[in-house]
């Protein structure tokens, strides 16, 4: 009787576990079933798990999520967020690939997964570069004078302690001799919201363009100095939302020139001066919405610039600038993208010393077909629009570079037709002297078609064939991204 139990026993107990067993798989199943049939469910977030920051501490990386353990979002409006938030920490130039996963612990629970694969962030890189605004102007203004190259050491420390802050070191010889410093701290307090930059320089430069003709900047080129630049500035800014930044910033500039470049040119610094010390406060808000800042496709951006130069009595310039712009990026899908830039820029009064003359042909705004000349004004207004096919999209991981920072290689090309419109009031005293009138209070027009080449560490590769409005044409070269 006793071996008979011994095996009836067995078979109960045999027979509780396939019970057991088949309630696991039914139950889930069936929660398999309820998160499949269930298009808008509720999850809590519970860990956030972050991956491959070796260097960058992870606060730098929540910092850009929005959401956080604990928080509940529904199943529609994760995947959108996650993408933004997987943009947002693209776009901090700090990761060569950034995947932000979900991982489903339970109908509604879930943990984030944020991997990321780390940059160089060390860039002792020599100083061989030329003097001129682009390599247009070098080309073709001034004959590829090997001359006029600058050279020397910069030295750029990006994530600087892990926490996104950058350093920078130059020491610059050859046709202008730089030294700066720059030092940007993005958070400084436990919210990550305030951020600091310093700057300082101190330049000699022994070649100064002193006057424009035609449009084209003229050079005195010495043995011996012919300008002292030194200053300093402190920038504080804001960053209460992702997407919006404030900055105010606080600058000094005591500057002197010598004797002959006063002789050459009287407006140099006003009624023949050699000297010209200024403060100035500037004001600029960034409202930042593109997809990836390197080389958007989609999203806008919008900035602000207000600069007062002039706070005290002893100032040598007084002067009022303002400048907006508009950027809008559209995609068309199959792979066919838009874009438009819009920017206005004023300053008061008209009247200012040549050194403080700007307009198009500085900071990176010019009608292109037109870069060989700076067309210079009080008052300028520019559109451009973009019309961009890509033709060839790929990634390589080469697994045989010693260097794991660089074995992530991304290359993209596009085919692009443009349009480019501009518009520069000119400056009263070239009036008076019937100056640099060819291109200004009129309507500038640049058309034409190129390939734009877009590789790793946010390099871009312009290669543009552009056509003007007084029936110039030629190709042209760059390289950063347009806007």
């Amino acid at each position: 009787m006793l071996i008979l139990r011994i095996p009836i026993i067995l078979i109960f107990l045999l027979s509780l576990s396939n019970i057991t067993a088949a309630q696991r798989i039914v139950r889930d199943s069936l929660a398999k079933i309820q998160r499949d049939t269930l298009p808008n469910r509720i999850v809590t977030i519970g860990r956030i798990l972050i991956v491959g920051n070796k260097v960058t501490r992870s606060q730098i990386i929540s910092r850009e999520l929005s959401l956080k353990s604990g928080d509940t979002i529904s199943t529609k409006r994760i995947e959108k967020v996650l993408l933004l938030d997987q943009r947002k920490i693209y776009n901090l130039r700090l990761f060569n690939t950034v995947s932000i996963q979900k991982l489903e612990l339970s109908v509604n629970q879930i943990d984030l997964l944020v991997e990321v694969n780390e940059r160089w962030y060390t860039f002792p890189a020599p100083i061989f570069e030329l003097s001129d605004r682009n390599f247009n102007e070098w080309w073709q203004n001034y004959n590829h004078d090997i001359s006029r190259i600058n050279y020397g050491l910069r030295l750029y420390q990006y994530n600087f302690r892990g926490r996104n802050e950058t350093l920078r070191l130059t020491a610059q010889f050859g046709f202008k001799r730089k030294f700066d410093l720059s030092y940007r701290i993005p958070y400084i307090d436990k919210q990550q919201r305030h951020g600091l930059i310093f700057n300082f320089k101190y330049n000699e430069p022994k070649n100064l363009a002193y006057f424009t003709s035609d449009h084209k900047l003229i050079f005195l080129e010495g043995r011996k100095t012919l300008k002292i630049e030194r200053g300093f500035g402190v920038t504080y800014t804001f960053r209460k939302s992702f997407y919006e930044t404030h900055s105010f910033s606080y600058d000094y500039s005591n500057n002197q020139v010598i004797d002959t470049i006063a002789y050459l040119n009287p407006n140099y610094y006003t009624e023949s001066a050699l000297k010209q010390q200024y403060s100035s406060f500037t004001y600029t808000f960034n409202s930042e919405h593109r997809d990836v800042i390197a080389y958007p496709l989609k999203g806008y951006q919008i900035t602000a610039f207000a600069q007062r130069t002039g706070l005290f009595i002893n100032s040598d310039i007084h002067q009022w600038e303002i400048n907006l712009t508009y950027s809008k990026y559209l995609d068309f899908g199959k792979n066919y993208f838009l874009s438009n830039f819009s920017s206005i820029y004023l300053s008061t009064p008209r009247e200012q010393p040549y050194s403080f003359y700007s307009a198009l042909g500085y900071r990176m705004q010019f009608v292109k077909g037109y870069e060989v000349y700076v067309i210079e004004g009080p008052k300028f207004a520019l559109n451009k629009t973009t019309f961009r096919k890509r033709i060839f999209y790929r990634t390589w991981q080469i697994e045989n570079m010693p260097i794991e920072q660089f074995r992530y290689l991304p290359l993209a090309i596009y085919l692009k037709g443009y349009f480019d419109l501009g518009y520069v009031e000119n400056y009263p005293y070239y009036e008076s002297l019937n100056l640099n009138n060819q291109f200004s209070n009129r309507v500038l027009i640049g058309t034409g078609g190129g390939i734009d080449i877009v590789t790793s560490y946010d390099a871009v590769l312009r290669f543009e064939y552009t056509f003007t409005r007084e029936k110039t044409h030629g190709f042209f070269f760059h390289l950063k991204k347009e806007f």
